[in-house]
């Protein structure tokens, strides 16, 4: 197996011979050996930073440089306890983003793992559904519109097959495939017709190729090295709040000098000033703030993974929020993708067919009496040519492997019998088309062409009907009128027709359908899933719309959502939104929320003009057609099982079940995630203002002993980073976030009521503080370790209350305070690591602080307690404002 082998060149004979390979595939045996032997077949984009590297990277950050040079600045200066307490706390800083970004890089890989795309190949002549990454050379590959290449792939088999080599090549229209061998030497890869390259897509038809080239030996793998510096983890949000913590610094930076001139003219010492200043600058800037934001996306991210959701990138997971429109595609999403024939129109009689799902047993009846099948010709026809016109196959283990359309056809047909004749050509479905047609060896000396497809486009192509007995002429009225009964009561109906030929035809092309006879109609019902009613129920309820978009009848559409409670005043067609203008279509998007037997466009248009309304759109699909609406989209959302990998490409969210449900539960994850991120920006900014505004409070009193020595805050800002800013993010969710409507995507990071508690709790902080300092001076002797001591504590139980406050943003939270355990454990951690300052002799002389007595710890929980009833009452002030403005 010849790496250097031009396959352009070669035939597929010859292809076959060199890679010890044929048409029936590789035998397991030897499959698992090249496995083995040459690795899987995976070309790795992002190249990874080992540990040393990620622990380093923790210190590029102005707020460390600060804080570094104040270390080696007390350290020249024989302030050895100053320098390792700040030496200790860049460290512990760092080594909680280590800790962070590698548990954000890794729910980011497992959830890559489970994205791997799946390929069809023949092995020993089965086919067989494996990960592309299991794909070794000399593997026969299928090919079908909206899959992607899975290797490099020498073809064999086209049929009007036509690939997007765009992300390869740059040429922006899909190149047409043949098998023909290409003479001549340094083809350029858009010139080679015979061959399909790794990661390109299939825009249109069908065929086979044999592997060639996996992994890094791939053409996409050898460029490989040009793509392995991928970005860090961003997204709008942490840039916004990375944006916001520059300014931030900026302004403290400034506000810090200024702190540190009013010092040295109020008399400080230099040193003492000095790190007053650095002091101020490490309490006030929220330096934690991106990096607990970033791993409460990737929780949210893995969250949302469990409940079958997989998000592709980290901004949806914010835009989810804030999705108002479902606009989703019925089969499979809304319904349970396991079609079912209950109905069999001919012209000689309406037959109701009995089973469930796929299996083979079932019965016909006629005017509600069991028939045998076998006595009606054109029912026998009908069945016959759903069986042949027909992909899907029965899988050994059970169930239906392909088009869950194709998969009731095919086991309408064996409820009676096996249908078997060669197939020599076909025209593979496409929605441009609306039909599939196959060309079969007939035992009666000519040959037959099978068609299926929608009633309106078969009738079209027909020119007679077939009555049991002989071709008559065609009554279009008639079917379509059947047709139209069966639509309207939830069946999916499919027309057939087929044609003779002569038996020298061995291809089909588009010009050979048409003068066909009319066989029947089979109708089938892809009933509604049972959670799918309740989660519309609650989108409803939490202000979001449901629209239903799809290829279905109009009837059928419309039947299906007055089962599962979509609310809407009729449904539209694909023609019918032909003949509109964009603003009588946006009229009619006030109340009509099913939309049926519509294309690509219709679905993208519909999309648009409802972003353009100002509707931030959620929109679901699974084939090469959906794309455009799922690109356009505020947030793609693709079916992992029934999903093309062009779908899947176009979305921002895979759903591994196909289930509706799943995305409501997206949605509600996605309202927690950024819930989370505010109540992370709720507790982190009063705090930290409070701690700045502490110091700047005492320089610029003139209080030559201030309540906090810079020490103190190094200290806190270490202590409660760890034990009370990351609990938040594993705070449960709330009860209610599908009862609140969606957020607007333009609401401010800031809110106003986040504002005043900023405010609120800065100032209420400070005055406490200062209150207990003096107080302590004054009444009970000057003693100023121990005074700072009680102010140490005080502003660390202060933060431990606010972060029960901080537990729901507008609602009391007296009923669920011990609902998070992690939280539990953080403030139990901060509380004994204070004991041991306030206790322990070597810390008393580290950090300089005494200890406490009884009375002491009494009036600080009495005093920091405050801020929790504070805040709790707000809430209840709060909500009643609201109330009586109607909100």
């Amino acid at each position: 197996m010849d790496g250097d082998v031009s396959w352009y060149r070669a035939t597929a004979e010859e292809t076959f011979s060199l890679l010890e390979t044929s048409k029936e595939g590789l035998s397991k045996d030897e499959a698992s050996f090249r496995l083995s032997k040459h690795g899987y077949n995976e070309v790795e984009t992002r190249k990874k930073h080992g540990p040393v590297y990620l622990f380093l990277k923790q210190f590029a950050n102005p707020l460390i440089y600060v804080l570094i040079a104040a270390a080696i600045v007390t350290l020249i200066l024989e302030e050895y306890a100053d320098s390792a307490v700040i030496t200790g706390v860049v460290f512990a800083n760092a080594i909680i983003g280590f800790i962070q970004e590698r548990k954000a890089e890794h729910a980011l890989e497992s959830l890559a793992k489970m994205m791997q795309p799946e390929a069809i190949v023949l092995r020993e002549g089965l086919r067989k559904q494996i990960s592309s990454r299991e794909l070794v050379v000399g593997d026969v590959v299928l090919l079908e519109a909206g899959s992607r290449i899975p290797a490099d792939l020498r073809l064999f088999q086209t049929k009007n097959l036509r690939i997007d080599e765009s992300a390869l090549t740059g040429e922006s229209v899909a190149a047409e495939k043949n098998t023909i061998p290409i003479p001549g030497e340094d083809i350029a890869l858009g010139d080679q017709k015979n061959m399909a390259f790794s990661a390109t897509l299939i825009t249109q038809g069908i065929g086979m190729g044999i592997v060639v080239s996996t992994g890094t030996s791939t053409e996409i793998g050898k460029i490989s090295e040009l793509i392995r510096e991928s970005g860090a983890i961003s997204t709008p949000l942490t840039r916004t709040v990375n944006s916001l913590g520059k300014k931030l610094f900026i302004v403290i930076t400034f506000v810090s000098i200024f702190t540190y001139i009013v010092g040295r003219l109020q008399g400080f010492d230099n040193l003492e000033i000095f790190l007053a200043s650095v002091s101020m600058a490490v309490a006030a800037i929220p330096e934690g703030l991106p990096a607990l934001i970033t791993i409460s996306l990737a929780i949210g991210v893995k969250a949302m993974a469990s409940k079958n959701a997989i998000i592709r990138n980290l901004p949806s997971v914010e835009t989810l929020g804030s999705a108002t429109v479902i606009c989703s595609d019925k089969t499979g999403t809304l319904t349970m993708n396991q079609m079912t024939v209950t109905s069999v129109y001919t012209l000689e009689g309406l037959f109701d067919v009995t089973g469930d799902g796929y299996s083979t047993e079932g019965e016909f009846f006629r005017d509600k009496m069991r028939v045998n099948a076998q006595d009606y010709q054109s029912l026998l026809d009908t069945l016959k040519a759903g069986a042949l016109c027909n992909d899907a196959y029965i899988k050994e283990e059970g169930g239906i492997n392909g088009d869950p359309t194709e998969g009731a056809l095919l086991v309408s047909a064996m409820k009676v019998t096996g249908f078997h004749l060669p197939r020599l050509d076909s025209l593979p479905f496409e929605s441009e088309k609306r039909f599939m047609a196959t060309l079969h060896e007939d035992e009666s000396g000519s040959n037959v062409v099978y068609v299926k497809g929608s009633p309106e486009k078969i009738i079209n192509m027909c020119h007679s009907q077939y009555d049991g007995q002989k071709d008559t002429e065609l009554e279009a009225g008639k079917i379509l009128e059947a047709a139209s009964a069966m639509a309207s009561s939830g069946l999916r109906v499919i027309a057939m027709a087929y044609k003779h030929v002569d038996k020298y035809k061995k291809e089909l092309s588009v010009e050979d359908i048409n003068d066909l006879t009319f066989l029947g109609l089979q109708g089938m019902m892809d009933p509604p899933r049972d959670e799918v009613k309740e989660a519309i129920k609650k989108c409803n309820t939490a202000g979001i719309r449901v629209i239903m978009i799809t290829g279905d009848h109009v009837l059928t559409a419309n039947s299906i959502a007055g089962q599962l409670g979509i609310t809407t005043k009729g449904a539209l067609s694909g023609s019918d939104l032909d003949s509109m203008s964009d603003e009588h279509l946006l009229e009619n998007l006030k109340y009509i929320s099913v939309f049926a037997r519509t294309s690509p466009e219709d679905k993208s248009r519909i999309v648009r003009l409802l972003q353009e309304r100002g509707e931030v759109i959620a929109v679901t699909g699974d084939g090469i057609n959906d794309a455009p609406a799922l690109k356009r989209a505020d947030i793609g959302i693709a079916m992992g099982r029934s999903g093309t990998e062009v779908a899947k490409e176009a979305s921002d969210m895979v759903l591994t079940d196909d289930n509706f449900a799943s995305i409501v539960n997206a949605i509600e994850e996605g309202r927690d995630v950024y819930d989370k991120i505010q109540k992370v920006i709720l507790w982190t900014l009063p705090t930290n203002a409070a701690e700045g505004l502490a110091i700047l409070a005492a320089v610029l009193l003139g209080i030559t002993n201030p309540p906090l020595l810079p020490i103190h805050i190094l200290w806190i800002n270490t202590v409660t980073a760890i034990g009370l800013g990351v609990p938040i993010v594993f705070e449960p969710k709330e009860d209610n976030l599908l009862k609140r409507h969606p957020r607007s995507p333009d609401e401010p990071l800031l809110l106003p009521i986040i504002k005043r508690r900023i405010v609120t709790v800065a100032l209420l902080m400070v005055a406490a503080s200062f209150l207990l300092y003096f107080l302590e001076i004054n009444s009970r002797g000057m003693n100023i370790s121990k005074a700072q001591t009680i102010v140490l504590n005080t502003i660390v139980f202060f933060e431990i209350f606010y972060l029960f406050n901080s537990k729901s943003i507008y609602e009391n939270v007296l009923g669920r305070l011990f609902s998070n355990r992690i939280m539990l454990g953080g403030v139990a951690l901060v509380l004994l690591l204070q004991l041991s300052i306030t206790y322990s002799p070597l810390m008393n002389d580290v950090l300089r602080t005494a200890p406490l007595e009884i009375l002491d710890w009494m009036i600080i929980i009495l005093v920091s307690s405050t801020v929790f009833f504070v805040i709790e009452a707000e809430k209840l002030v709060y909500k009643r404002v609201q109330k009586k403005r109607g909100y």
